[in-house]
């Protein structure tokens, strides 16, 4: 193991432990005003330490741009101020404060399925004019703040104070003398609008006392705190304006088609100009450590394989195609080792947080064997930890990694019961229907012969129990083995695998179509009694041991990639958390995580 993940490890200690994944928005308490906030992410540590749970994974908590996905983020440094807690703000204190955050809570009530975004522009009004009447009285903390965050703090204010100005269009939108910097200009500007670059700065002041104080309280229960850092920022980003130089702009990144999206993903993010940061000493990676060391005790790296290559889709191309159209880069694969170690090497080096990784989709074997070298941690999310090429079932606890992190579900994924009932052995619709026309094969004739259509639905296709063989598989297909090698490979894997899940969980008799509490129990069972170190599951596929939810589970969905919609990053829980704090349901909770050795 690297000597740069030991001392981490050693911080840490090596013990396995549980934990649960709360994106802030989805969580409320009956002071929230229509979105969690950080005085809520206290009363989540509270129940994190009735349920035995010791670790609060987090999504990004960066600011967020008009579609409000976290990795899509305004700035790699700036915090969401949406997120913070009126009742934290000292100079919001008052019967004149009082009286607009009541109405504002009466507006914007917390507790609906889904966050009412509109909340954001009228939440940082009020703080706006609570600011106004502290502006010109800064404090020698608020100066130290300003003066300890100069890499990013003064261009991300005036790039929010520019996108203001410019009715929040993106930078690259603007006026030619602000889309290019032009010095003059730039120093008028700042001049003219000092007030609201200083409220800019004073919002960032006041995100990083709340989040700091949050981290200070985990701290005392003994609770550990994970972030999220992506490895991209948004096109629209103070980042991309300051330093251009450090992104290829000409190319979107995105993910390959795979059996789960057929036409792969185009997230619309620039990709890295490794070359660019390199020559920079990889300031711009450490400062964002920096700061991020700030908030947490552990720190996953999204997509991490895209430090060792990513899918790069020229920009140009019709967003219809998607990932179709994309390729790797750098394009030899000779070279993704050398660059993805040491990136991460110099990520080690430059912070005291535990680094894990997202290790999912198509990842190449130089990739996972760095992450086992530097003693960085990947994801086995249960779903998927299967031996894909010889047995085609599923590993056995004691078969996971070690030095990973396991799981039922990711914000990226539907909830595991809903996994269970709509898409456990099936195919993606797509992706059968793209190849079925790549092949000349009449899909809708294979359709019908290979598919029970009453047991497929949300765009996928399950398997008639009568195609039981390869060669049947074959024989409706009209081709040779050896022609649809891929067919069979999404049969092998898909086909029958509910049942085959039904006996991994302990199971005996006749399986169960529709989920129920006690699948969802053996399926956390099973997770948490892997080999994996550490085992972090949603806080909806922990819920779902309860009865708090009602109709299709396919609804309880945080994210569908690829997909621009208001259900996207704005679901909430069924239950505030003062409720959640006295549910019956922790006992249960409890008992499971200790059952399993974790802590």
């Amino acid at each position: 193991m690297s000597i740069d993940s030991l001392d981490k490890w050693n911080r840490i200690g090596r013990q396995k432990r549980s934990g649960v994944l709360v994106p802030l928005f989805c969580i409320y308490s009956k002071n929230s005003i229509g979105i969690g906030d950080f005085s809520d992410l206290k009363l989540l540590v509270d129940w994190a330490k009735e349920t035995g749970n010791s670790i609060i994974q987090l999504l990004p908590m960066n600011e967020v741009g008009s579609v409000f996905c976290p990795y899509d983020a305004l700035s790699a440094f700036a915090l969401e101020p949406l997120y913070l807690s009126f009742s934290d703000i000292p100079a919001a204190q008052g019967a004149v404060f009082s009286t607009l955050i009541a109405q504002l809570k009466k507006k914007y009530p917390a507790g609906k399925p889904h966050i009412n975004y509109a909340i954001k522009k009228e939440k940082i009004a009020l703080l706006r004019e609570i600011f106004s009447g502290e502006y010109g009285r800064e404090s020698a903390d608020f100066q130290c703040f300003m003066d300890s965050q100069g890499y990013w703090l003064d261009d991300f204010a005036l790039f929010k104070a520019l996108k203001n100005f410019h009715h929040d269009a993106a930078w690259f939108d603007w006026r030619d003398e602000y889309k290019y910097r032009d010095r003059q200009s730039i120093q008028r500007f700042r001049i003219e609008h000092d007030q609201e670059i200083a409220f800019q700065k004073w919002l960032q002041w006041q995100t990083y006392l709340q989040f700091r104080a949050t981290k200070a309280y985990a701290a005392k229960k003994n609770i550990l705190l994970k972030g999220d850092l992506p490895i991209l920022v948004s096109r629209d980003s103070a980042d991309v304006w300051q330093h251009a130089e450090f992104f290829r702009l000409e190319f979107a990144a995105g993910a390959p088609p795979d059996m789960y999206c057929a036409k792969g993903q185009r997230w619309g993010m620039p990709t890295n100009n490794w070359e660019q940061i390199r020559a920079d000493g990889f300031r711009y990676i450490c400062e964002k450590l920096k700061y991020a060391g700030n908030f947490y005790d552990i720190l996953r790296i999204d997509h991490a394989v895209g430090l060792f290559r990513i899918w790069s889709i020229p920009y140009d191309d019709a967003p219809e195609n998607h990932g179709l159209n994309g390729f790797f880069d750098p394009g030899d694969e000779g070279c993704w080792g050398a660059q993805g170690r040491g990136i991460l090497e110099t990520m080690l080096s430059n912070t005291g947080m535990l680094l894990c990784a997202e290790d999912l989709g198509i990842i190449p074997r130089v990739c996972i064997d760095t992450l086992r070298d530097l003693g960085i941690p990947g994801n086995d999310v249960q779903r998927w930890v299967k031996d894909w090429d010889n047995r085609h079932d599923f590993l056995e606890p004691k078969e996971y990694r070690e030095l990973s992190v396991a799981m039922l579900s990711t914000h990226d994924t539907t909830n595991w019961p809903a996994w269970w009932e709509n898409e456990a052995g099936t195919v993606d619709e797509a992706l059968f229907m793209r190849k079925c026309k790549e092949r000349s094969i009449d899909y809708e004739f294979v359709r019908r012969q290979l598919f029970d259509q009453k047991l497929s639905g949300h765009g996928r296709l399950r398997w008639k129990s009568n195609v039981d063989s390869v060669d049947k598989l074959c024989g409706v297909l009209g081709k040779r083995k050896e022609e649809v090698n891929d067919f069979v490979d999404l049969y092998l894997n898909t086909y029958q695998e509910k049942v085959k899940l039904w006996k991994h969980l302990g199971f005996s008799g006749a399986m169960r179509e529709k989920w129920d509490s006690k699948i969802t129990e053996a399926a956390l069972t099973v997770s948490l009694q892997s080999k994996a170190i550490f085992c972090i599951n949603t806080v909806f596929d922990w819920l779902y041991l309860t009865d708090c939810f009602s109709g299709d589970p396919y609804q309880y969905r945080i994210n569908t990639p690829g997909t621009i919609s208001k259900s996207n990053w704005s679901l909430t829980i069924p239950v505030p958390l003062e409720r959640l704090i006295k549910d019956k349901v922790n006992k249960k909770i409890l008992t499971l995580v200790q059952s399993s050795g974790r802590k």
